[in-house]
This record gives structure tokens, sequence and C-alpha cells, in this order.
């Protein structure tokens, strides 16, 4: 693990895989939560965490890289649902990359669990983990200039779900009606690091 200075009051910490920074995530939301870490903003990515609102940046730094990361706790109970058209325009590249029929990619992603490990790139964004490494994707070697809200996508390791239209280089397998970002919703986004996450196939 590496803590690196960033300006006067945040940290930007480093680890080895996506699992740590889902479990360092997860512990330091709990001292937070307890009052045993004062920070402003802890935000996750694939393998960085960047803490901002220290008082003394420095003093945990030190602590962090001395120590080693709990397990990551019991997953919380509850899962949302996202129902899902398995009808996007990539399914039979997908299928073709796992080596399987088209109608066995829509079973093997609903069978599925999923758990958000970050968010990003747009508002609502998440980037979901859980299909087996063999399931890796690559990018569109051409990205598309518009992609419909809704879509659902897999791209590497992650799963995600365009929460509105927007340029984008992953593979489409399907759509979805759910809201991804709502303004006169709290909290606006449905999906947050550590929520888990089932699709549901939709007739």
């Amino acid at each position: 693990m590496r803590a690196l200075p960033v300006g006067d009051a945040a940290l930007l910490v480093e680890v080895s895989s996506g699992d740590e920074a889902q479990a360092l995530h997860a512990e330091l939301v709990r001292r937070r939560a307890e009052g045993s870490l004062s920070v402003r903003e802890i935000v996750p990515a694939a393998r960085t965490l960047l803490l901002d609102g220290l008082t003394d940046p420095a003093r945990l730094a030190a602590e962090l890289t001395a120590s080693e990361i709990p397990p990551a706790p019991p997953r919380a109970r509850e899962v949302i649902e996202l129902p899902v058209h398995y009808d996007g325009p990539d399914l039979a590249d997908v299928a073709a990359y796992w080596g399987v029929a088209p109608e066995e990619v829509a079973s093997i992603h609903a069978g599925t669990e999923f758990t958000v490990a970050f968010c990003g790139f747009a508002p609502g964004f998440g980037y979901l983990t859980g299909l087996p490494a063999r399931y890796d994707v690559p990018r569109r070697a051409t990205p598309r200039t518009a992609v419909p809200a809704g879509s659902v996508a897999l791209a590497g390791p992650y799963t995600g779900v365009y929460p509105r239209s927007s340029p984008g280089g992953w593979q489409l397998i399907g759509t979805t009606d759910a809201v991804l970002w709502d303004h006169a919703r709290v909290p606006a986004a449905l999906l947050s690091p550590g929520t888990r996450v089932r699709f549901v196939g939709a007739a």
C-alpha cells in the first residue's frame, strides 16, 4: 500500500487489487461512521482511494502504510434488481468472445450477483464486478459517438449501465429502464460503492 499526498488535506491511497480497494473502502467508511476517522470524502476507484478533508494527512499515511487491510465485512443484505432486455447490438460479439451461444450470455450475466466496486465516468455510473475473469471482454476498437441511456455494457472485468446518452466504447449487451441518476431522489444515485446488484431478464 502507498499513500501519496494530494495538496494539503488529502491522500491518494494505492493498493494492489480491486478487492483490496473495496475492503479498504469499507473499513474507512466504518471508521468514519464510528468517529475514529475524520475525513470529508472517501472516493474509491479501481485500485485507489482518495481521502479528502484530512486534518493530518501525514499521520494517517503513516498509519495506513504500517497496517494490514482487514477483510471486507459481510455484504449488505439488500440486492438491487435491474430488469434488462438482453438485446444489445454487441451480444453476438460477446458470445463469440465467451465461446457460447448468444442466449447463454443472458443466462450467465443474469445468473451473477454483482457488487458496485466504485463509481465514475458519469453521475450514477457504477463499475460492477462479479463475472469470473474468463468473461472479461475488450472495449470496442471504435467507440460509439452516442450510447443510449439504459444500455447495459461490458468492458474488461466490469459491467456498467449508462445513466444517460454519451459516447462510449463498451460492449452493449442489453437495455434497462431503471433510472440510475435522479436529482429528485435521495440519494440521487441508485448505485453506490458496495451495493449488490442482480440483473433480471425482462420478457
